[in-house]
């Protein structure tokens, strides 16, 4: 079963009047890079959330949001912080007095000053949260896992399709590349008549020979034999329940190496334009598959 790499997921869980919210997105990457998002209260989760989403997930670049509010968050709760507030009036005293400046020092410039009303910040047992980000992360995990296969199984519908086109342009190449001798000898027989304007008589059993070395040059059933083989590797890969991503890259790589070899072997227009109609199914494989877990 393939698993797509892209995909979104959102939860929200609460106990006791905490409440988890967590974002889950996931995008194309060669690796599993994670990027996790927490308030700086709760840096210290960081390591326990990237461990759970590594335990499911394999491939591609994850980036998960957690918005936390505690039982004892009180909107309007603020402190003062007087030492610093202090020392900052004292300051703007003595700047006032050193050039003779006129004026108030006011609520309002104190205030603009920065820091010294702050939100108050209430203890947090990081253990209690932490058990209740795990169900936040298990949940949106199902979900985010359940989109990726969601889309997976659209990929795998569609290189079904296309597999089964580059089989029967494989089977015509096949097919066409039968008849490889004949042409040769029937080619020499042309142009050494043309050469000699039929004045030389030339054995047909050297013309025979030369034509089977060609033809010998010009085989490609290995290559044919090795591309069914690569179809009946990938139709494999695909019904597995591991991570294939990384398998089927290199099985298209496979393929477009022998592709490549049957276009240079054979000098036969028929077998040339398959193999044109073969790589532009191939390419097309080739740019889903980067979106393969």
């Amino acid at each position: 079963m393939l698993n797509s790499m892209t995909a979104f997921a959102r939860s929200e869980v609460s106990r006791g009047g905490d409440v988890i919210v967590t974002e889950m997105r996931s995008y194309n990457s060669k690796n599993l890079d994670l990027v996790v998002r927490l308030p700086p209260l709760y840096q210290p989760l960081e390591e326990r959330v990237k461990t759970k989403v590594a335990e499911r997930l394999h491939r591609g670049r994850v980036e998960v949001r957690l918005a936390i509010r505690e039982a004892g968050d009180e909107a309007g709760a603020f402190e003062i912080d007087l030492p610093r507030a202090k020392a900052y009036y004292q300051a703007l005293e003595a700047l006032r007095n050193q050039f003779n400046l006129t004026g108030e020092i006011g609520l309002e410039m104190m205030v603009n000053a920065g820091g010294i009303i702050k939100a108050a910040e209430n203890e947090t047992d990081l253990e209690r949260l932490g058990e209740l980000i795990d169900d936040g992360l298990a949940e949106a995990l199902e979900a985010l896992v359940a989109m990726r296969r969601r889309e997976g199984r659209s990929l795998e519908v569609d290189f079904k399709k296309r597999l089964q086109i580059i089989e029967a342009r494989l089977t015509a190449v096949q097919s066409a590349a039968r008849g490889l001798l004949a042409q040769y000898q029937q080619r020499l027989k042309e142009r050494i008549d043309a050469l000699t304007d039929g004045m030389i008589e030339i054995d047909p059993a050297r013309i025979a020979q030369e034509a089977a070395l060609l033809a010998d040059r010009s085989d490609i059933a290995e290559e044919i034999v090795r591309a069914q083989s690569h179809l009946q590797q990938f139709r494999h890969i695909m019904a597995n329940e591991s991570p294939a991503g990384r398998q089927l890259n290199f099985l298209i790589q496979e393929f477009n190496r022998e592709f490549n070899t049957m276009g240079s072997k054979t000098g036969k227009a028929e077998i040339s334009h398959l193999v044109v109609e073969l790589k532009t199914e191939l390419e097309k494989i080739r740019e889903q598959v980067q979106n393969v877990e």
